[in-house]
């Protein structure tokens, strides 16, 4: 189930993805420049992921692994994964990977999206603690949307940090510890 609020989540689910109709369907109107309204069996199509996948449930179609997940993909993640674009092959990368994972017969979909945050995960940070804003907003570019977050949140942390260790509150000596005791006789 979609967040319904999510705008996203919303993105997410409008990447297209490429269907093949194992049924017959009239009264489709998928590509408004045709004269018929109808699909025949064995049709290739490309559909919005959340009609592909509520078709998918029915039976009616069977789904294709999306480019974004193909071969070409996956050997330039294994080669460098941290210069790989993956913001231009989906922005979503590893939400909709997650969400494709199911629906497709390529089984190897989660590992791949697990190698490739695995092996992302610790550049991003680094190049989130240490970049100049240049060079960190060059990297940008190639980062999905997730891993925007992440390192928007790694810049946010080490700011703190900073500030928390140039003057921010020190440790204190608890009340408690300042109070003398009263000598017993």
């Amino acid at each position: 189930m979609a967040k319904y609020y999510d705008i996203d989540d919303i993105i997410t689910e409008e990447e297209t993805v490429s269907v093949i109709f194992q049924k017959a369907a009239s009264g489709v109107g998928i590509d408004p420049s045709a004269e018929m309204d109808f699909v025949e069996a064995g049709s290739k199509v490309e559909l919005p992921f959340w009609l592909a996948h509520e078709l998918h449930l029915r039976q009616a179609v069977s789904v294709n692994v999306p480019l974004c997940f193909n071969q070409k993909t996956r050997l330039e993640i294994q080669a460098d994964s941290a210069s790989v674009d993956l913001r231009s092959r989906c922005p979503f990368f590893y939400e909709f990977g997650c969400k494709m994972a199911p629906l497709v017969a390529d089984r190897t979909i989660g590992f791949l999206l697990l190698s490739a945050f695995k092996s992302r995960y610790k550049e991003v940070l680094t190049k989130a603690h240490t970049a100049s804003f240049e060079a960190g907003s060059k990297f940008w570019t190639i980062l999905t949307k997730e891993e925007i977050n992440l390192y928007e949140t790694a810049q946010s942390a080490m700011a703190s940090f900073k500030k928390w260790r140039i003057g921010g509150a020190r440790f204190q000596i608890a009340s408690i510890l300042r109070r003398k005791r009263k000598p017993t006789e």
